[in-house]
């Protein structure tokens, strides 16, 4: 890891801004920035933000929701923290809280401007980004994404077959708020997960299959 980089993930680390200098009501409990990234990584998995677990333990997807995405993917644990290959940055790098109904509040506002644009311009390796969710899809697809989540996940050989790089898969978010999603759109585990698979693993292991 590059020392410069080094220096931008330590102060992201520290970061106080949507405590001190919130936009809008301050985070309601400590700041403890998630995320993971080195220089060399070939795939980035974009998500919405830390949940309770996530806050607990500050390793990122460490419940229920990364155990599937890690099977969408088709990796398992070690290959998914393995920083040098995979970074994990979320919309939002701190957990945001909980709403009323005890669901989590959306990423917070703060982190986005303050952070993305520099640490994905740290990643020249980088060839593959999963975007996760709604959030993700806004900020890293822009005026590209479709009018719906749906709509958009469904036209992901758009983004997948682009020439630009990196390139762009977008999904839901592994949630299991989204089962019933999943069963009303069957394609998800026919079509794009087999071909998702087929991504991750050629960009993880680039001289598979070369002489």
């Amino acid at each position: 890891m590059s020392a410069d980089f080094g220096r931008l993930l330590k102060h992201i680390r520290a970061c106080r801004r949507c405590v001190d200098h919130p936009t809008g009501a301050p985070l309601p409990h400590a700041p403890r920035p998630v995320l993971l990234a080195e220089t060399t990584a070939r795939l980035a998995v974009c998500g919405q933000a830390p949940g309770t677990r996530v806050h607990a333990s500050g390793t990122p997807f460490t419940d229920p929701s990364g155990d599937r995405l890690r099977e969408w993917m088709g990796v398992d644990s070690a290959t998914f923290y393995d920083t040098s290959r995979i970074a994990i940055i979320p919309m939002g790098f701190c957990f945001p809280g909980l709403d009323a109904k005890g669901g989590d509040l959306p990423p917070r506002k703060e982190c986005a401007p303050l952070w993305h644009r520099r640490v994905f311009s740290s990643l020249p390796a980088l060839e593959l980004v999963l975007v996760v969710g709604q959030y993700a899809h806004r900020w890293h697809l822009g005026r590209r994404r479709a009018e719906t989540l749906t709509e958009t996940v469904r036209q992901w050989r758009a983004f997948v077959d682009a020439e630009e790089r990196p390139r762009f898969f977008p999904l839901p978010h592994p949630s299991w708020r989204n089962n019933g999603w999943l069963k009303r759109n069957p394609w998800f585990d026919a079509e794009l997960v087999p071909r998702l698979q087929e991504e991750v693993a050629a960009v993880l292991h680039p001289t598979l299959g070369k002489k």
